[in-house]
């Protein structure tokens, strides 16, 4: 009879993945090095999450805000604004800065054709677009999936840009703008 999974251990180390894929990279992801960081054996890793592409995706899920409440209850556009704005901030330099880190690898690798994170990536873009979407249409923008998917692939630009670059004044002014613009 196979061994329950411990829940707490498991939790503890869906914590330490996305330090370690920010700090290491995805590209060269291995698990026993991921492994020996968080004190655990690959053999482990595989024990709780099957595949090192199912651990990724599942650290990442812990990671990921509730989109939709970070645009509802928007009173107008600048309310929007300042919303968009909040959430650059927290991605840029709070609290989400590891994890849109990760994520951008993520997508990037997602663009190889059948690559294991394509419908982790199709999931959580099209998550973002709807929420904002949804916060577009209350404040009675017209076309809002479009100027949602404007919005959420030009700030995710942005902020590549900004991990590759280390340029946080150019970028910050290019993001205000972006949303400046767009949301009228």
């Amino acid at each position: 009879m196979a061994r329950p999974l411990d829940h707490a251990k498991r939790a503890e180390l869906l914590n330490g993945v996305v330090d370690y894929i920010a700090a290491h990279g995805l590209a060269e992801l291995s698990l026993r090095p991921l492994a020996a960081e968080l004190g655990t054996s690959s053999r482990m890793l595989i024990y709780y999450f099957d595949t090192k592409e199912e651990l990724l995706v599942q650290a990442l899920a812990t990671q990921r805000p509730d989109i939709r409440a970070v645009f509802a209850d928007l009173a107008d556009a600048p309310a929007l604004r300042a919303r968009l704005w909040e959430f650059w901030c927290a991605n840029t330099t709070g609290a989400g800065a590891t994890s849109v880190k990760v994520m951008l690898q993520v997508l990037g690798a997602a663009c190889a054709s059948d690559g294991p994170y394509a419908a982790y990536a199709t999931d959580a873009i099209g998550t973002f677009v709807a929420a904002l979407a949804d916060g577009l249409r209350s404040i009675e923008v017209d076309e809002p999936e479009v100027v949602a998917t404007l919005l959420v692939s030009g700030l995710r630009g942005i902020l590549q840009d900004r991990i590759i670059t280390g340029d946080a004044n150019r970028t910050d002014k290019a993001a205000r703008r972006l949303i400046d613009n767009t949301v009228q």
